[in-house]
């Protein structure tokens, strides 16, 4: 069975197409920046790989271009596209309608719609993906795996907000989280090496981020919330801040709520911080002497540091801490900053593994560390194909 995998990030989309159940990659790749004139695409197959920049303003036209690679007559992979048999899309926010992988029909695209507003930068490119695949692969089935759903294990203490009892009963106004699926794919990636059920705190790092505590392979807790927009600071989000705050710019200031909005998710962040969303961008002016780009680096960190220190309260310990995802896994300069300063915690780093690059599961903790620092490159294409073949087989 050949699955396309489509997972559309807030500025990114990953692909893949996998034959299952043997869990060979067929092709795979990336684009990035998405909105911006200097978009990287990445096509690789088992024997070649191309990349190229160029101009995606957005996802639309970005999936239109993942089409044609997968098409084309020289390069491509497949010939027609009837045989795709079904396109496992990631979607960010399922609500309290959906906990399990489901088959997309016009309702769950409605469902989809109407969370809009709670994953603004996510659910509309997601849904974006759900149309354009509809019309390109019309022959395939449409799955939806929700990032919501790892996370429904978290206990009532964790996910319940101290706001009047009808807002959740009613209104279902609570903690959901999200990267769910990289949260699961790389705490049983990293249970399984450690080789018990273990304490862990998954650290999802990129354009967006977010943490999840997790006991015995199971979510106790995770930083975002009602919707992907608090938490850690992250591309051009501002992650937790007084909630007075929005309502001094609309009183005092004189923003709309639109505006407070607009601001929170697009404008702030590492881009309200210093004009860049990209963390590669960020460190290379860090290094130049950006006083700016230094100072949110350190505020990113920090926060993440204060995580940590909650979740292991959580947990009642920790056993690891597992870096994945854009950031988490390339990012070395931040792993280092992260793990400063936390050897009441157990938490010390070998600088020389951590410099190394690797598509593999490793660890980065020196001997003497007490918790073990794993970075765990996440797949989420591939734990949604497995979800996408196990909904259809069954």
């Amino acid at each position: 069975m050949k699955i396309l995998i489509i997972n559309s990030g807030s500025s990114s989309i990953k692909y893949q197409l996998m034959v299952m159940p043997e869990n060979e990659v067929i092709c795979s790749g990336m684009i990035d920046r998405i909105g911006l004139e200097t978009s990287n695409v990445t096509f690789k197959t088992a024997t070649a790989s191309r990349e190229e920049t160029l101009p995606i303003p957005n996802h639309k036209v970005g999936l239109q271009k993942v089409a044609n690679m997968l098409l084309d007559p020289e390069k491509g992979v497949i010939k027609s596209t009837s045989e795709i048999a079904a396109v496992g899309h990631r979607v960010v926010h399922g609500g309290s309608d959906f906990s399990a992988t489901v088959k997309i029909d016009e309702k769950v695209k409605a469902k989809i719609k109407q969370l809009f507003e709670l994953a603004p930068l996510h659910n509309p490119a997601n849904l974006e993906g759900i149309n354009v695949a509809e019309e390109i692969f019309s022959s395939a089935e449409q799955i939806a795996v929700f990032d919501t759903a790892f996370h429904q294990t978290m206990p009532e203490v964790a996910y319940k907000y101290a706001i009047p009892n009808y807002l959740l009963t009613e209104n279902k106004v609570r903690v959901y989280g999200f990267h769910g699926t990289s949260h699961k794919y790389v705490s049983e990636k990293a249970i399984n090496y450690l080789q018990n059920n273990s304490k862990i705190i998954t650290i999802h790092l990129g354009n967006g981020c977010s943490m999840a505590a997790i006991k015995n392979g199971k979510c106790i807790d995770t930083s975002m919330g009602f919707s992907p927009s608090n938490g850690l600071i992250m591309g051009t989000r501002a992650g937790d801040i007084d909630q007075s705050v929005v309502f001094y710019m609309i009183k005092n200031l004189g923003y709309t709520p639109d505006e407070v909005n607009a601001v929170l998710l697009k404008q702030s962040g590492m881009l309200g911080l210093t004009g860049y969303s990209d963390l590669r961008d960020i460190e290379a002016e860090a290094e130049k002497g950006n006083k700016d780009c230094q100072l949110a680096l350190q505020m990113n960190a920090y926060r993440i540091r204060k995580t940590i220190g909650a979740y292991t309260a959580a947990l009642n310990g920790l056993d690891a801490i597992v870096f994945t995802a854009g950031i988490g896994e390339n990012s070395s300069f931040m792993r280092n900053l992260i793990c400063t300063d936390m050897d009441y915690f157990g938490i010390e780093i070998e600088k020389e593994k951590n410099q190394i690059r690797s598509k593999e599961l490793r660890e980065i903790n020196s001997e003497k560390s007490i918790v073990k620092v794993l970075v765990v490159p996440t797949d989420e294409e591939y734990e949604i194909a497995n979800q996408v073949f196990n909904l259809l087989e069954n």
